[in-house]
């Protein structure tokens, strides 16, 4: 409802909350769409990375389970994943713990952990399509036919 004062036309409290009310939904569906696109990247990219490890892609839509699989593919005990279970703090760490060891197992150095700590999607993708071969497991040999070691003595083992 319009209200007119000397000329002046002012909108009434309703038609306000209203247009307020549209720009806050445009806003979550705007959000919700960027965060459904980071979720394909990042699915896309962890698919890759799985297959490069000699693991099944499909593995990675298993929520819990993905996360047992990449933990394993870095080299740690799988039962490691049970620290996302961990209220606040505990996916973090998780995370933080498995970017370290998978960089190396993919011939990665530390800057390239740092990248797959702080932007997730964007490093998976690099490490899936990228040229890094998968040194930890024995799933990808290196160019001469031998079994490439890891440079990390904490995945080696010793």
């Amino acid at each position: 409802m319009q209200l007119t004062i000397n000329g002046n036309s002012f909108s009434t409290s309703a038609e306000a909350a209203s247009g307020l009310f549209g720009m806050a939904m445009g806003l979550v569906i705007f959000t919700w769409i960027i965060c459904l696109v980071i979720l394909i990247i990042t699915i896309i990219g962890m698919w890759k990375v799985f297959e490069k490890a000699g693991r099944e892609g499909w593995k990675s839509i298993i929520p819990f389970y993905n996360m047992y699989v990449l933990t394993e593919i870095s080299g740690q005990n799988g039962w490691l994943f049970l620290l996302c279970l961990i209220p606040g703090i505990g996916a973090l760490i998780w995370s933080i713990m498995v970017s370290i060891k998978l960089a190396p197992a993919f011939g990665k150095d530390t800057g390239f952990a740092i990248g797959l700590i702080l932007l997730a999607p964007i490093f998976y993708m690099i490490l899936g399509f990228g040229s890094a071969k998968y040194v930890l497991g024995g799933a990808a040999p290196a160019q001469g036919g031998a079994k490439q070691e890891p440079k990390d003595p904490w995945i080696a083992g010793n």
